[in-house]
């Protein structure tokens, strides 16, 4: 069985498809890949080359699977960085047509939009497909905060809200959240270190992990990839949502912490992006050196 995964792939660092392949087939997981835009690096440089892949190819590629009768085992698809609204649609048309194939296929859907102080990064088609379309097709959506406040309307700077944001999801079709991170508002006290959240929800109940916020800065890039991958995987050992976020957290921390040092070593003023040391802290997937538990709310 394998993964589907169809997202941005960059040249050099981790995004996209760059950050996602290689922690899934570390985990045990045969990947087919099809990505959405080549780009030489993310875009956080400022600066990159290459070039928006677009609809036609992704489908001629998914197209070439079913045809050598490939999908029947597929067990799960990943979507995430889309690139163009007609992505969208081939994506849901896979989803559709994977699960004729393979009726216990899951949908995971990563609704890369924006984020928390930088706003919406894709262009204005886009939240609209994940809002309208792929939504109702997930069986796992993993919004960041920013990207929950943008599919629901609802302002989460309180965990009720944040609670009642997952419930509009789950009644729009997901039986599964994640939200990847979560800052609860006036939480802190101003002695206290920052710390940030993950929540998932199951429709069982929702749990609450938490765990040191690390200074990453706005030009990090790949997390969300990162961590919207091995959750997927983690979830298809059939763990349970508790284990399977307390599983992912760990390794997720433990290689954004072992990626710190690359930022934390920058000189003042310089803005150079993080890049995720995947390969290097690639022990932290099958074995991680830290743990965290989750709570139900």
């Amino acid at each position: 069985m394998a993964i589907l995964s169809i997202q941005s792939h960059v040249v050099y660092g981790h995004a996209g498809n760059s950050a996602a392949v290689f922690p899934m087939q570390r985990l045990g997981r045969e990947v087919w890949a099809v990505n959405t835009v080549e780009f030489s690096n993310h875009t956080g440089y400022g600066k990159w080359t290459g070039q928006v892949l677009g609809a036609a190819l992704a489908e001629d590629l998914i197209r070439g699977l079913s045809q050598q009768g490939h999908l029947s085992r597929c067990e799960a698809l990943l979507s995430g960085y889309l690139g163009s609204a007609d992505v969208g649609h081939v994506i849901a048309d896979t989803v559709r047509l994977v699960r004729k194939e393979n009726a216990r296929a899951l949908y995971c859907c990563d609704p890369v939009m924006g984020d928390i102080g930088r706003g919406f990064y894709v262009s204005p088609d886009i939240p609209d497909i994940f809002k309208n379309e792929l939504c109702a097709l997930a069986d796992i959506i993993t919004p960041n905060q920013f990207e929950l406040e943008a599919l629901t309307g609802i302002n989460t700077a309180d965990i009720d809200n944040a609670r009642r944001a997952i419930n509009a999801l789950h009644e729009k079709g997901p039986p599964v959240v994640l939200v990847t991170s979560y800052i609860e508002g006036e939480s802190e006290s101003a002695d206290s270190p920052p710390r940030i959240n993950m929540l998932a929800s199951d429709k069982s109940g929702i749990f609450r992990i938490t765990t040191p916020m690390l200074p990453l800065g706005g030009n990090a890039a790949g997390t969300g990839d990162l961590t919207a991958a091995v959750f997927l995987s983690r979830y298809l050992e059939n763990t349970g949502i508790q284990r399977t976020l307390e599983l992912c957290t760990s390794s997720v921390y433990g290689i954004i912490k072992k990626s710190f040092p690359e930022c934390e070593n920058t000189a003042p003023g310089k803005t150079t992006p993080l890049e995720l040391r995947i390969i290097e802290a690639q022990e932290e997937l099958v074995s991680p050196s830290y743990t965290f538990e989750a709570r139900k709310l």
